[in-house]
């Protein structure tokens, strides 16, 4: 093995190495120049405001076709809930006083908004059997079933006790089925 450098073949090559590097940047060096005198592009001006003029007939006026298209009206969604079953504590349950009672329903948003947290239910008759009103409605989006919960204490008196809870959108509406819990205290 011969590990002998030809110095010569070396100074050819690192000559040539350095012809092509500055030959590129000399190539650079007049694309730069040729596009900075370029001329610049001039903006297109406008063409001048012209108001427009009363149309001397009436059926003129009414007839003519707006230039600028209408706004697409948005469509709004629909609220709607259905009541499917009660999951826990069915209707008529006997319940000692003082019961915490863990009630739940199933219901499905058969409307077309999603619901999320601005979204609640909201005692509209009876006793609240010591749960605040409102009370958030379970995030659910449209066409989906979904499983609300209310924790509620049996009252100390004896008697048939009913709290209704009825679905409310961030606007305040009421929509859909009420959901209610009916206990007896003995």
């Amino acid at each position: 093995m011969d590990f002998l450098v030809n110095l010569e073949t070396v100074k050819i090559r690192e000559i040539r190495g350095i012809r092509v590097l500055v030959f590129w940047t000399l190539v650079g060096l007049i694309i730069l120049a040729v596009s900075a005198c370029a001329p610049l592009p001039t903006e297109t001006p406008l063409p001048p405001f012209n108001p427009p003029t009363p149309a001397a007939n009436p059926t003129e006026a009414a007839t003519s076709v707006p230039t600028e298209p209408l706004p697409t009206p948005t469509q709004a969604c629909n609220n709607d809930l259905t009541f499917i079953e009660d999951v826990t504590i069915p209707d008529g349950t006997t319940a000692d006083p003082g019961t915490e009672l863990d009630k739940r329903w199933l219901i499905r948003n058969d409307g077309t908004c999603n619901w999320d947290a601005d979204y609640g239910l909201v005692l509209v008759t009876g006793d609240s059997m010591g749960a605040a009103s409102p009370q958030p409605l379970f995030p659910a989006r449209a066409g989906a079933e979904a499983e609300l919960r209310i924790l509620f204490t049996a009252p100390d008196t004896p008697g048939i006790y009913r709290s209704a809870w009825q679905p409310v959108s961030p606007e305040g509406a009421f929509f859909g089925d009420s959901v209610f819990i009916e206990i007896v205290v003995p």
